[in-house]
């Protein structure tokens, strides 16, 4: 049976949200972001005619579109909003994939049977407009590649429906750009050797491709041929991420301990960047030397930044560790997750500390976690027996 994959994406999602609640907002150039020496987390169309994109310098962004009204962004509005799309798609679709805040994929393969699958996603995506009041766009075609392009290229135009027999007509033409995985390095360096077009990139052997950009080379030229047999994965939003820390002998030792929670946030928050989640809770635990175990947690705005969840963990702990008794467990817990396109926290941090994310992200992944680490925490050596990484159904 050929597949039908949707993929359905808001459009500038928090802009959306933002002129939904100010209506004065409409029609005039609209950059989300931190302050002038932060980063554009969104932008509406009218900002991106003038060259604006999303994580450009908010300085470099006014010089662009001077006339542009900044605000800082809410991300509580925002995933209030996300979890209401959510919650109206679930209760259509038989298998959803929520891919960040704002992107869906669902699989309605056999939907043709019953009903037309374009006419059904049209219906759902009405039905979502209607209830929110939110502008979408969304692609239906035989692959979540497939789908995903041609969201990219329906936007503000039209819905698309890309059957099997037309992917190759339709990608063939288009930039090497527009497949995921292709990012400014590959793209110049595809460049330098005349391939520009999709078309012109599928028709290159599989393995000159690996021997040119490595591993993601045979990726890469599936997805320019329109080859993508990734399953839609069923989205759960109750999900957290946690760490504890038993102690060989029991401790009141603050340093020890502080240093080891530091550790410890740094190597969670490398995760959630890594796997693309954002946290909205953070919860403290602690265990005495007689078996009493407390806990404390704080909601926050949406994150994976370790100097902001560090501060919380640290403010937790001193309100939670009150005894004065030894400690033979410590252990911290990130939930109320949603996934996010942006590694760290776009309102709040500026492009020095982006770049140093980015930097000691990218030594981690190819080094290992503790290649590079903050130098108050450099002292914690998770290991098997200590350190219990967690992925749990439910918070």
């Amino acid at each position: 049976m050929t597949r039908a994959i949707v993929h359905l994406d808001m459009n500038t999602f928090f802009v959306s949200c933002e002129r939904l609640t100010n209506s004065q907002l409409e029609g005039i150039p609209l950059i989300i972001g931190g302050g002038d020496r932060g980063v554009v987390a969104s932008c509406s169309y009218e900002a991106r005619h003038f060259g604006v994109r999303s994580a450009m310098p908010i300085n470099m962004a006014l010089k662009l579109c001077p006339q542009a009204k900044v605000l800082k962004g809410d991300m509580e509005l925002y995933s209030k909003f996300s979890h209401t799309i959510t919650e109206i798609i679930q209760e259509k679709a038989p298998v959803v994939e929520k891919a960040s805040i704002d992107e869906f994929y669902l699989d309605i393969t056999g939907m043709d049977k019953f009903y037309g699958s374009y006419k059904w996603t049209n219906e759902l995506a009405q039905k979502i407009t209607k209830e929110t009041g939110l502008p979408l766009t969304f692609a239906l075609s035989v692959n979540k590649t497939v789908s995903k392009i041609g969201t990219g290229e329906g936007k503000q135009k039209t819905n698309l429906e890309i059957p099997e027999h037309m992917v190759k007509p339709f990608l063939n033409p288009l930039s090497i750009q527009k497949i995921p995985m292709v990012g400014d390095v590959t793209f110049r360096l595809l460049s330098r050797i005349g391939i520009r077009t999709i078309q012109t990139l599928s028709e290159m052997p599989a393995e000159v491709l690996q021997q040119m950009i490595g591993k993601n080379g045979i990726e890469i030229w599936k997805k320019a041929n329109g080859i993508d047999n990734n399953p839609v994965e069923p989205y759960s939003e109750r999900k957290s991420i946690s760490s504890e820390h038993t102690f060989s002998q029991d401790t009141i030792d603050m340093v020890k301990l502080k240093t080891i929670l530091i550790g410890m946030v740094e190597k969670l928050a490398f995760q959630l960047r890594s796997e693309q989640w954002l946290t909205s809770t953070v919860v403290v635990k602690i265990r005495y030397a007689n078996f009493d175990t407390e806990t404390k947690q704080c909601k926050i705005a949406y994150t994976s930044a370790d100097h902001i969840l560090t501060k919380n963990v640290m403010e937790l702990f001193d309100k939670l560790y009150q005894r004065r008794m030894r400690l033979r467990l410590i252990g911290i817990r990130f939930s109320g997750l949603v996934r996010g396109t942006y590694q760290i926290n776009l309102f709040e941090d500026t492009e020095e500390m982006l770049s140093l994310y980015a930097a000691m992200d990218k030594m981690k992944s190819r080094y290992g976690f503790d290649a590079v680490m903050r130098c108050a925490g450099a002292t914690f050596k998770p290991n098997n027996k200590d350190e219990i990484l967690k992925r749990s159904p439910k918070l």
